[in-house]
């Protein structure tokens, strides 16, 4: 297994190459950090993909490439003296002791659920972030990981969207909507009830944890698979 100075090594000959593309190559050259993200999202849900296809070369290549877009937003905020690679580091090395006291501290979490309500409101308290319990969650995020992050922060609060299990309120849900369906209900009502639905499907995910925008996509891949095999052949 490589040590410490092998890894320095290969994340020194990646940040080379990073800034010969950005002083050699002229795509490379006209990109700003509003340009690239929608490159690293993308990026992003290639790495989930190859997680959850569970093919190691696939999510060695991947993770590659989501490394290659922090080196490259970091030296874009390096060139505007914002900061650089080794503060992006430092950064997130401080961030994480700092969110896990259970670890680096005297505070005791004997479960994943205490550590996550631990970090939630080690969260909220930090500077900048409103002290909402929905502050900093990002509204761009795709609805079914908006909806399980709101979930998420919310029962860290006490204040869970349902204190009811979450396959009776998913049972629940679906018969209402079927009530609206039945009842040949306007299209604000069916919109309602659809997204109660699927709100109640992403609680009843969270609880299993169960990624949903996987789960569907998965399901999704499945349906398209029977209706057209050689599609995914």
């Amino acid at each position: 297994m490589p040590g410490a100075a092998e890894n320095a090594a290969a994340l020194q000959r990646l940040d080379e190459i990073t800034r010969r593309l950005r002083a050699e190559c002229p795509w490379d050259r006209e990109q700003d950090e509003r340009t690239v993200v929608p490159h690293t999202v993308e990026e992003a849900y290639e790495l989930a993909d190859a997680a959850h296809s569970r093919d190691d070369a696939k999510l060695l290549d991947e993770l590659g490439d989501v490394l290659f877009q922090v080196h490259f937003l970091a030296l874009l905020l390096e060139e505007r003296g914002a900061g650089d690679l080794a503060a992006v580091a430092d950064h997130c090395r401080a961030k994480l002791v700092r969110r896990h006291p259970h670890v680096f501290g005297d505070v005791r979490a004997d479960d994943a659920a205490t550590v996550l309500r631990n970090w939630d409101e080690i969260k909220r308290e930090e500077p900048g972030r409103g002290g909402g319990v929905f502050s900093d969650v990002p509204e761009t995020l795709p609805s079914t990981l908006y909806a399980r992050k709101l979930l998420r922060r919310a029962a860290a609060a006490g204040r869970d969207w349902s204190d009811e299990d979450a396959v009776a309120r998913l049972r629940e849900e679906v018969a209402r909507a079927a009530t609206v369906v039945s009842e040949r209900a306007d299209r604000d009502q069916l919109f309602g009830a659809i997204g109660n639905v699927l709100l109640a499907a992403v609680a009843l995910a969270r609880e299993l944890q169960v990624d949903p925008e996987l789960a569907l996509r998965a399901a999704a891949d499945r349906f398209r698979a029977g209706v057209e095999p050689s599609a995914t052949a």
